[in-house]
């Protein structure tokens, strides 16, 4: 009787196996969603614009400003990504939405990206002063956070079953490098009374030009989310563009960014209201819409976003046919905050300041480049001499999306492309944070205005160490290293 139990017990186990569902026996299988959804941010008027030396008071809303979002879910972990139709965003205000966000959709808060396109045509989320490092959250700010977190709660809600698809299209007609070296002679003097050996936006049709001092990125990357009938969900993209301007004065507008996201509604699904198109900044602190060579005429407002974005939509519908759609990518994230130091003025640059800011023909209110940047060094002066700069990298399938809080000078991001253990990736600018320009230590040398101390805040090889700290992050994703 006691040989027999084992037999028995097998039996009854085999029983039981049988009847159980095979997704039980072989396990379930994995199922990939998607949710996207926007919310909006636009500023009141007269609210002031940003993005020149002085701001002015918005009069008219050309455009409404989005908080643009999609969340990922692959059973296990989910990612959100927010791209805002703003010039950039303040730490604390990324800090805060992503704390709310974690706290309502259970999404950790370093696994959601929030970045900034750099619409020169909107209201400020930086604070009073963006170059101060301690600051309290004023109501725009307050607004805006809870529009992200709103955003992100809604797409979260709008979760389905997604096919994922990665693409990337070239487009080198509307990008160029706005830092050139002048003839001999030729280069004017900065605002600090010195010679640099480049120069920002020269002058389109500058007869002394000799060549630009960078490369420019053509490549639009983006990742097309469907539900398996085909419906489009979202479409998430990065190009290295500045931005484009030509708006009306006063005009709030998303600028070549959100005329991008609708002519993509209008060609992918004219008539689905939840569809969301998103289109970051990629590397672009170098790079405007300005070919210097050969410039273009005079055009109407809105004329030329209008043109690019139209042709960068078009390239990009016409792509989507011969991508290879997968139903399941595994996703992951890493965070970080590495210190970075913080350029600060020294004696002589105080020295300068004091006598800059008595002299009364140099008055920041009218412009004064002189005046407007010793009144930003003299804010400078209170920084520490480390800060955290917020590093992010994504995962999402065999791509890794890899994050900078600042205005990142081009060739950074082609040598993270190059360099990335996950080939296929790609870099966004101005995500978590706004700490200026972020030319490498080859551009520190050849100055311009992207180097100045009040334009510049980070020291001088700080690309290099977050470029490595990317780099390294990204390692971990490849291997699931934590």
């Amino acid at each position: 009787m006691k040989a027999t139990k084992p037999c028995v017990i097998n039996i009854f186990v085999f029983i039981l196996v049988c009847m159980m569902p095979v997704s039980m026996v072989f396990g379930a299988e994995k199922t990939f969603r998607a949710g996207a959804a926007t919310s909006d941010i636009t500023s009141p008027l007269g609210s002031k614009i940003i993005g020149g030396f002085v701001p002015f008071p918005s009069t008219r809303v050309h455009d409404q400003l989005n908080a643009r979002c999609m969340v990922l879910d692959d059973g296990t972990t989910k990612l959100a990504i927010v791209v805002l139709d703003l010039l950039g965003i303040a730490k604390h205000v990324s800090d805060e939405a992503r704390i709310i966000i974690e706290k309502e959709t259970k999404i950790p808060a370093g696994n959601v990206l929030i970045s900034a396109t750099h619409t020169h045509s909107a209201a400020s989320v930086l604070g009073q002063n963006p170059r101060s490092i301690q600051q309290s959250m004023d109501e725009y700010q307050k607004l805006v956070v809870r529009r992200i977190a709103e955003g992100v709660k809604k797409a979260n809600d709008q979760l389905r079953v997604s096919e994922i698809a990665f693409g990337n299209v070239e487009a080198p007609e509307h990008v160029f490098n706005r830092r050139w070296f002048l003839k001999d002679g030729k280069m004017p003097l900065n605002p600090f009374g010195k010679l640099d050996r480049v120069k920002m936006n020269p002058g389109a049709g500058n007869p002394d030009l000799i060549e630009p001092a960078g490369p420019t990125d053509p490549t639009i990357s983006f990742i097309s989310l469907r539900e398996p009938n085909g419906k489009p969900i979202a479409l998430f993209s990065s190009y290295s563009l500045h931005y484009v301007g030509g708006v009306d004065n006063g005009d709030i507008s998303s600028d070549y960014y959100g005329v991008y996201c609708e002519k993509l509604k209008e060609l992918l699904s004219p008539q689905n209201s939840t569809f969301v198109a998103l289109m970051a900044n990629g590397t672009s602190g170098d790079i405007n819409n300005i070919n210097f060579k050969t410039p273009r005429g005079r055009q109407k407002p809105y004329e030329q976003m209008t043109i690019v974005a139209n042709d960068l939509a078009t390239k990009v519908v016409d792509s989507l046919s011969k991508l290879k759609y997968e139903s399941y990518v595994t996703l992951g994230a890493r965070f970080r905050e590495p210190l970075i130091g913080l350029r600060r003025p020294d004696a002589a640059d105080m020295e300068w300041v004091k006598q800059t800011l008595a002299d009364p023909s140099k008055d920041p209110a009218k412009g004064n480049l002189s005046a407007i940047y010793a009144q930003r060094i003299s804010t400078m002066a209170e920084y520490p001499e480390k800060l955290k700069m917020p590093l992010q990298v994504l995962r999402i399938g065999d791509r890794s999306i890899a994050t900078m809080p600042c205005e990142v000078f081009c060739e950074i991001g082609l040598e993270y492309k190059k360099k990335s253990p996950i080939q296929g990736g790609w870099m966004v600018s101005l995500a978590h944070g706004y700490y200026g320009y972020l030319p490498t230590p080859r551009h520190h040398e050849l100055g311009g205005y992207e180097t100045w101390m009040g334009t510049n805040r980070l020291e001088k090889n700080a690309s290099d160490k977050m470029l490595a700290e990317l780099l390294e992050m990204t390692a971990e994703l490849k291997t699931g290293v934590k």
